[in-house]
């Protein structure tokens, strides 16, 4: 029996390749809808729809889904971003972007990035401009000099410019990995 997690993944897969699903477990069902493919949970209904007649296909996904989590964090593996903000239906958008090589990307609440910072900020430190942790913003990644965080924000520093953010907002981000050893910016949600 599939678990959610593969049942997720498969969904992502079938629909990045356009091609229709039907998969199952006790919790969760992927089946093809005229023209997208859907996620529905059996206590919340509809929680995915990925758009299979764009190229390359679109995913709304319901925000307040017990599994936004899970089906976010696959997205991102397979370089989908949140892109806008809730649409009528409070669902959010993800799109295709292009991630640079040697980067693992993260769709999370800001305080992921704030415990990632923590682990990386030694590095920070050094000379030149700090390319081990990149935040995206106005569709361009920026990397990370510095986070502070004061009442309550977490302002974040780049080369140009100071985002300042909420705790649970979502931010997307990119750490540099590390070909030969293991990824210390991967969290377990």
């Amino acid at each position: 029996m599939l678990s959610n997690v593969d049942l997720v993944r498969e969904f992502v897969k079938y629909s990045i390749q356009k091609q229709e699903v039907l998969l199952a477990n006790p919790a969760l069902k992927a089946e093809t809808v005229y023209k997208s493919n859907q996620i529905t949970a059996k206590s919340e209904g509809v929680v995915a729809t990925a758009q299979l007649d764009k190229t390359p296909p679109e995913f709304l996904i319901k925000a307040n889904s017990s599994h936004w989590d899970l089906i976010n964090e696959t997205l991102a593996n397979y370089s989908y971003i949140l892109t806008g903000e809730l649409d009528s239906r409070s669902c959010y958008c993800y799109q295709h972007c292009q991630i640079p090589k040697d980067y693992q990307m993260h769709c999370t609440k800001s305080v992921y990035l704030w415990r990632a910072w923590w682990r990386y900020r030694k590095y920070a430190l050094q000379r030149g401009i700090p390319l081990e942790l990149l935040i995206r913003r106005r569709g361009s990644w920026y990397p990370i000099k510095d986070l502070i965080i004061s009442d309550g924000l977490l302002y974040i520093k780049t080369l140009g410019s100071e985002i300042a953010v909420h705790s649970d907002d979502l931010v997307i981000w990119l750490n540099k990995i590390e070909v030969d050893s293991p990824n210390p910016f991967l969290f377990e949600f």
